[in-house]
């Protein structure tokens, strides 16, 4: 018998630049990038969903859903929240092959074979065992941070220093970053990296070169690219994208 609670399952294909108007469930989601980038904004930030990842989201979040390229999107919906250790808050999932998988096979179907009650174990298991991965940028609340954050979502290349932006929101540089970190749970420097590096995989997921992502990024070379890519998810771009997604 699986520990899971009953589920309900949608498949949906979406075109570049469409999506899903702010919305809500009664239940709990996990929402499976089987091809494609989804850019998911809901209360506390954004989060990136790119080929091969997941993201869960809890009941009542209110969430809106952007596709950044071609998207093929498979959901799963807990009738209840399943006790996971992040179930609290959305989260972006790294998907191993077998939940992947097990997710495809409860949503693709066949549906009548006799398997239903393990692959419920199997996902319960997986999505336990799922890591948290860093595709979240939170937002502050301050309007001063929020403005400087709004302005950095527009042109992430921008050159400005750590004192420009705080003597934009009219604050001291100490009192801006000890601010900034108290209300997004990241140093300034680390945010604005982020912000440029998720920015980079939507755009390198529909095919750009890296040369011309990183330059638009900021960044002064290619290897500085890398090098800032590799210590935020621990690989290069090229290996990111190596795993097959269809």
């Amino acid at each position: 018998m699986s520990d899971l609670p009953e589920i309900q399952t949608w498949a949906n294909e979406y075109p570049r630049g469409g999506g899903v108007a702010p919305h809500a469930h009664a239940t709990g989601q996990v929402a499976f990038a089987r091809r494609g980038v989804m850019r998911v904004i809901a209360q506390g930030g954004v989060w990136l969903v790119p080929p091969a990842r997941a993201l869960w989201i809890p009941a009542r979040v209110v969430h809106e859903i952007q596709c950044r390229s071609d998207v093929a999107m498979r959901t799963v919906y807990l009738k209840a929240d399943a006790e996971l250790p992040y179930r609290e808050a959305c989260a972006v999932l790294d998907v191993t092959p077998l939940l992947r998988a097990v997710i495809l096979r409860l949503v693709e179907g066949p549906h009548d074979d006799g398997t239903r009650p393990h692959l419920l174990s199997l996902l319960g298991a997986e999505l336990r065992a799922s890591l948290v991965v860093p595709l979240h940028l939170p937002e502050p609340r301050d309007r001063r941070l929020a403005r400087v954050a709004a302005e950095l979502v527009a042109d992430p290349a921008a050159r400005a220093t750590l004192d420009d932006w705080a003597d934009a929101a009219g604050m001291s540089r100490r009192s801006f970053a000890r601010r900034f970190t108290q209300e997004t749970g990241l140093s300034f420097g680390v945010w604005r990296r982020r912000l440029r590096l998720l920015g980079a995989i939507e755009r390198l997921a529909v095919g750009e070169p890296v040369t011309t992502v990183a330059l638009e990024a900021g960044y002064d070379s290619v290897s500085a690219f890398i090098h800032a890519f590799r210590r935020e998810f621990g690989v290069t771009p090229g290996r990111y994208f190596a795993e097959p997604v269809d």
